[in-house]
């Protein structure tokens, strides 16, 4: 389908790394090349920028004042976000779309202010929150939206049996000129930065050290798997996340020096966007063993760069996955992430790199999903236009 061009507005709640944020980075790169006019919005604080600039407008909203817990964190940046719409004439946009919750309930303010006709909200996970207010923020964000977008089929099907919206599902894709095969120098600068000799096998995690990414889970089966792969190595990358993890990370550090694995575990961060490639090509295995997720956005990008894949056999991976293309664990049985990544390095298990992976990563492409973007703005614009009775 041939579409116009629209104004489109994308708004995220964070310059770091983080799912949500890639994929406004992404689906704005793709819609730009589909010849849209597009405006990513994100909030900062001074001196911060994106990761990776995308080849559109950006405006960086300005975090004002300093948040001492994660109510007064949210806030802010809604209020950064807010503030930055407004002063862009708002109505000059022919659609508006929040990545997440706090983007979102900035456009549900403009809209209830009349400053905005309304927007779309893509859900890629919901969140359990005792705070009543992080709470409320979370619903009004896609139950204010005109249009609820999902990633994944598990969240489409959770959106409508638990709370009655009838969402679209977008898969996420992959930029296959950012991760091959391809070796570069940077490689083994990398390797030699983190400390992999290649004496043993690399297991990598992306996402950093979270309740919901299971890291204790894969700690406890990582440790068995020293057992038989004394020179073995985990290394965690990312975790650039604006929800508090103190806890859940102190109780995992105190876990690896129990098992006395603390030269065996790197904990790495947040790295440069140019270096997720290279790490993906020197990890023997990428483990995504999550006990929730939206869609497993670093499982396509591992595939990509040629690492296999261990990843939990619940939806969304069983969506779009299947033996061919990953391994698959229980994610609530560390045995069976263990078993499974032994597989894996001893070669008991192999991904069909040949034909199944090249067809996975040619159907979940940005261009794909930018096309299905613009078919629902055009229909949800269609809509606005309809005269009423």
């Amino acid at each position: 389908m041939t579409h116009t061009v629209m104004r489109i507005a994308l708004t995220t709640h964070s310059v770091n790394p983080r799912g949500g944020v890639v994929h406004a980075l992404e689906l704005a790169s793709a819609l730009v090349d589909e010849g849209q006019d597009v405006t990513l919005f994100a909030p900062a604080v001074a001196g911060e920028t994106l990761f990776r600039e995308p080849p559109c407008r950006v405006i960086l909203a300005t975090i004002e004042g300093s948040q001492h817990n994660t109510v007064a964190l949210v806030d802010a940046r809604l209020r950064a976000l807010k503030t930055s719409v407004k002063a862009c004439d708002p109505h000059s946009f022919d659609v508006l779309h929040a990545q997440d919750s706090i983007s979102g309930n900035a456009l549900a303010e403009l809209t209830a202010e009349g400053e905005i006709a309304g927007f779309v909200r893509t859900v890629h996970h919901l969140d359990h929150f005792d705070n009543p207010r992080l709470a409320a923020w979370q619903t009004r964000a896609w139950r204010d939206a005109d249009r609820v977008l999902c990633v994944s089929e598990v969240w489409t099907r959770e959106m409508r049996d638990t709370y009655g919206i009838e969402a679209a599902t977008v898969p996420n894709g992959v930029d296959l000129n950012r991760y091959s095969t391809q070796r570069t120098p940077h490689d083994e600068r990398l390797r030699q930065r983190h400390g992999i000799d290649g004496r043993g096998p690399v297991v990598l995690a992306v996402g950093g050290i979270e309740a919901r990414k299971n890291t204790l889970g894969l700690l406890d089966a990582f440790a068995e798997l020293v057992k038989h792969h004394p020179h073995a190595r985990l290394v965690i990358a990312g975790g650039a996340s604006l929800l508090d993890h103190d806890a859940y990370a102190r109780a995992f550090m105190e876990r690896v020096a129990k098992y006395g694995l603390s030269q065996a575990v790197s904990v790495a961060g947040p790295l440069d966007d140019a270096d997720m490639p290279a790490l993906f090509r020197c990890a023997d295995v990428l483990a995504m063993v999550s006990l929730r997720e939206g869609f497993g956005l670093v499982v396509l990008e591992a595939l990509a760069c040629g690492t296999p894949v261990v990843a939990s056999n619940i939806a969304p991976f069983t969506e779009y996955l299947d033996n061919s293309l990953c391994c698959w664990a229980t994610p609530t049985e560390p045995a069976s992430i263990a078993d499974a990544l032994a597989r894996v390095i001893d070669g008991r298990h192999r991904t069909d790199f040949n034909r199944a992976v090249p067809a996975l990563l040619d159907r979940m492409s940005w261009q794909a999903s930018a096309r299905k973007h613009l078919d629902i703005y055009s229909a949800l614009l269609a809509s606005r236009s309809l005269p009423t009775l």
